[in-house]
């Protein structure tokens, strides 16, 4: 007898990633065959962004996609979207199914059985409009289908960033059991993943039963066998003092902090009601890059905010260039129904948001050329990730440099000592050290 087909796809941030990894172990138990995306399907669940009018839009045009191909695949629909737009989503022709970021998790349970399996004039819609506040366990843990696994440690953010619709998406702060947190990263570690990435929407506001951050983060470093712990982004209020000296004296956890900075002007970031003054960021960074050893640093920066000048636009380029970036993420401001921001005046002109985005991009890009250029001639370890390209295995180091490496062989899921020698923009060149053995994960050798 066949096996129903179910395909998964995501859009947006690591925690979804992470979310639909869970979500495909509840379909494999459900009996389920996992099928890739793009490939005919008997069932289709989206796992949706709200955060970009352009991911709602992408939402939109990937179930018609789908229907192409599948034209009677059951169409379930999940994620930030989800929760936001759940009024016009009832109305898009071909949806089956509508659960909200209440019941995401629980939604292989909503589906029809395997013979009842049929397309519905309307969609069955499970959704609330707000979220539950309490803490949590996940139902079971998911199969990453990346090298580096994603850990779900967090949820919701309580901040109200005048741009961001995640509150109203996600709902208020909400923090994993620690002791799940620890049984799920055994059990990643006993399939054999080298490193896990956390996730969350406000990493840095963990908190269980009085034990935040960098009591989970040294938790975690007592894991047998664990090799590395990386940090996804985290707001620059909550990095301390504290976290800074973790990052710099343990060898699991990698020296890579990615700071939302968003702008580098103080009057847009009041208006962002953002948390941070542009000097405290500053110091902040300056205070990172001084204590940890080759540290990586990202950062998003937002342009055209409402009411952003020539001379804020200025001033954030200024900062940008003055700090030690390996990585900038730049993208345009997008209003989102709801939020504080769509009552500020001053629209700034799509050609001239563009054009800052151009001129940041073109700075992230001489960022990470000379980060990459300042490590040649260092031998640093290095986790190969899937596949082969060109002739390449491709790496990430703990500062999370990527390094093509000329090989013959499928490298995936080891680390090797690894010298570079080269530097593009995009990538670092380098080579395995032959029989050199490797002490820790993290450190330089």
């Amino acid at each position: 007898m066949t096996s129903t087909r179910a395909s998964l796809h995501t859009l947006g941030c690591r925690l979804n990633q992470a979310e639909t990894a869970i979500l495909g172990e509840g379909l494999r138990q459900k009996g389920y065959q996992l099928v890739e995306f793009g490939q005919p399907t008997d069932v289709l669940i989206l796992n949706t962004c709200s955060v970009t009018e352009d991911a709602e839009r992408t939402s939109r045009y990937l179930i018609r996609k789908t229907l192409k191909h599948s034209p009677h695949a059951f169409v379930a629909v999940t994620g930030c979207y989800a929760q936001t737009g759940v009024e016009g989503l009832k109305h898009q022709t071909g949806i089956d199914l509508i659960v909200g970021n209440q019941f995401k998790l629980d939604l292989p349970t909503y589906l029809p059985p395997a013979h009842a399996l049929q397309k519905r004039s309307s969609p069955d819609v499970h959704h609330t409009r707000t979220i539950s506040r309490g803490e949590f366990d996940l139902p079971h843990f998911g199969e990453p289908d990346t090298t580096r696994a994603l850990l779900k440690i967090q949820d919701g953010c309580s901040a109200m960033c005048s741009f961001c619709i995640i509150p109203f998406a996600r709902g208020h702060e909400r923090s994993r059991t620690l002791d799940d947190v620890l049984r799920e990263a055994k059990s990643l570690v006993a399939r054999g993943y080298r490193e896990i990435v956390l996730t969350g929407v406000n990493i840095g506001q963990y908190l269980h039963k009085g034990r935040g951050f960098c009591a989970l983060l040294r938790q975690l470093d007592q894991v047998a066998d664990l090799e590395r712990i990386r940090i996804s982004s985290i707001e620059p209020t909550t990095v301390t003092n504290e976290l800074l000296d973790l990052m710099a004296s343990s060898t699991r956890l990698c020296p890579y902090l990615h700071i939302p900075l968003q702008s580098g002007d103080d009057q847009i970031l009041s208006a962002m009601n953002r948390r941070h003054t542009v000097l405290a960021y500053v110091r902040l960074i300056q205070q990172a890059a001084a204590r940890i050893p080759n540290l990586g640093i990202g950062t998003d920066l937002m342009v055209g905010f409402p009411g952003e000048t020539e001379t804020a636009f200025r001033n954030t380029f200024a900062v940008a260039m003055e700090l030690p970036f390996s990585y900038l993420h730049v993208f345009p401001y997008s209003p989102r129904p709801g939020t504080a921001a769509m009552r500020i005046q001053g629209t700034v002109p799509s050609a001239t948001v563009k054009k800052r985005a151009s001129l940041l991009h073109d700075l992230g890009h001489a960022k990470r050329l000379a980060f990459h250029n300042k490590q040649v001639g260092m031998t640093v370890s290095a986790l190969f990730e899937s596949g082969m390209q060109d002739g390449y295995c491709h790496s990430t180091t703990p500062n999370f440099t990527k390094v093509a490496v000329a090989a013959s062989d499928d490298l995936q899921n080891q680390i090797k000592p690894i010298t570079i020698t080269a530097a593009t923009e995009r990538w670092a060149f380098g080579h395995v050290v032959p029989n050199q053995p490797m002490k820790t994960s993290t450190t330089l050798l």
